[in-house]
C-alpha cells in the first residue's frame, strides 16, 4: 500500500463519523427549512422580516459582542498573570482557569441564580448591610445573561492568548527596555500588538461559542432575554414551526462558518498551537 494513502485510512473513519454525526443531520435541517410547511424560501423571508426574529437576532449579536469583549479582556488579564506572574500568582491564575472546567454549565447557571436573585446572597448581604433598601434586579435580564456567559467563556479565551504570549521573543522586550521604553509603552506598542493574533483567535472562538448558548440565557434570562438558540428551541418544540426554526438554524450555521473562515485566515490557528 502506498504511503500516501495511509493518512487517508487513518483519518477516514473520523471523517465518516463526523459526516454521520453532523453533516447528515444538518442537511436534514436544511431540507426542513425549504420544505416545511410548504416548498420554497418563505421561511428565510420570514427570518429576515419577522420583527420578533429580527429583534432576537439583534439581541443575540449585541449580547455576543459584549460577552466577547468582556471575556477577551478578562482572559487577557488572567493569561498575563499566568504567563508572566510570580509562582504563587501563576498557580492562582491556573486554578482560576482550570476549576471552571470541572463544573457543569447547568450548575454554574443555577449558582449565579442563587447569587443574583432577589433573595440571593448578593441582594441579601447588601440589604443587611444597609447599602440598598430594595433588591437589585440582577437576574432574568441581559445583565445576568452576560455575566453567566462571560464566566463560562473566559477559560476558553485564555488558551489562544496564552499561545501568543508564549511565542513572544523576550529579547524584543529587553531591547525595548534597553532603549528607554517605559513598561507601559513596551506593553502597548510591542507586547499587545505581538499577542494580537491570539486576541483575534480568542475573540472569534468566544463569539462563535456565545452564538449557540442556550442553557445560560434560558436560566439567567428567565425568558426575557431570548437569544437565537432559545428561539430555535421554541419554534421547533413549542410553536411548532419547524420550517422557520430550521431556517434560523441554517442562518446561524452560515454565520458560524464565515466566522471560522475569518479565524483560519486572520488568527492562524496553526501558529497559535505551536
Amino acid at each position: 500500500m502506498s504511503k500516501a494513502f495511509r493518512p487517508v485510512l487513518l483519518i477516514g473513519p473520523l471523517m465518516l463519523f463526523l459526516a454521520a454525526a453532523y453533516v447528515v443531520p444538518f442537511l436534514g435541517v436544511m431540507q426542513w427549512s425549504f420544505t416545511l410547511p410548504e416548498p420554497g424560501v418563505q421561511n428565510y423571508v420570514n427570518a429576515a422580516t419577522d420583527p420578533l426574529v429580527v429583534s432576537v437576532f439583534l439581541r443575540t449579536f449585541r449580547i455576543c459582542l459584549i460577552v466577547t469583549a468582556l471575556s477577551v479582556a478578562g482572559a487577557y488579564l488572567i493569561t498575563y498573570l499566568w504567563i508572566r506572574g510570580s509562582a504563587p500568582v501563576r498557580l492562582f491564575a491556573e486554578l482560576c482557569i482550570l476549576i471552571p472546567f470541572w463544573i457543569s454549565v447547568l450548575t454554574r447557571a443555577f449558582g449565579w441564580v442563587a447569587l443574583l436573585s432577589n433573595r440571593g446572597v448578593i441582594n441579601t448581604w447588601l440589604m443587611q448591610a444597609g447599602i440598598i433598601t430594595e433588591p437589585l434586579t440582577l437576574v432574568r435580564n441581559e445583565f445576568g445573561v452576560v455575566l453567566g456567559m462571560v464566566h463560562f467563556l473566559i477559560p476558553f479565551a485564555v488558551f489562544p492568548i496564552a499561545s501568543s504570549m508564549r511565542n513572544i521573543d523576550e529579547r524584543v522586550l529587553l531591547a525595548a527596555r534597553g532603549m528607554g521604553a517605559t513598561p507601559a509603552r513596551t506593553f502597548w506598542q510591542i507586547y499587545l500588538p505581538m499577542t494580537m493574533p491570539g486576541v483575534l483567535g480568542a475573540a472569534t472562538l468566544t463569539f462563535v461559542f456565545s452564538l449557540g448558548f442556550f442553557i445560560t440565557p434560558a436560566i439567567l434570562g428567565g425568558g426575557r432575554s431570548v437569544m437565537a438558540a432559545e428561539l430555535i428551541y421554541l419554534r421547533i418544540f413549542q410553536s411548532p414551526d419547524w420550517g422557520l426554526g430550521a431556517a434560523i438554524s441554517v442562518v446561524m450555521m452560515v454565520i458560524v462558518g464565515l466566522l471560522l473562515a475569518v479565524l483560519l485566515r486572520v488568527a492562524r490557528p496553526g501558529a497559535l498551537l505551536r
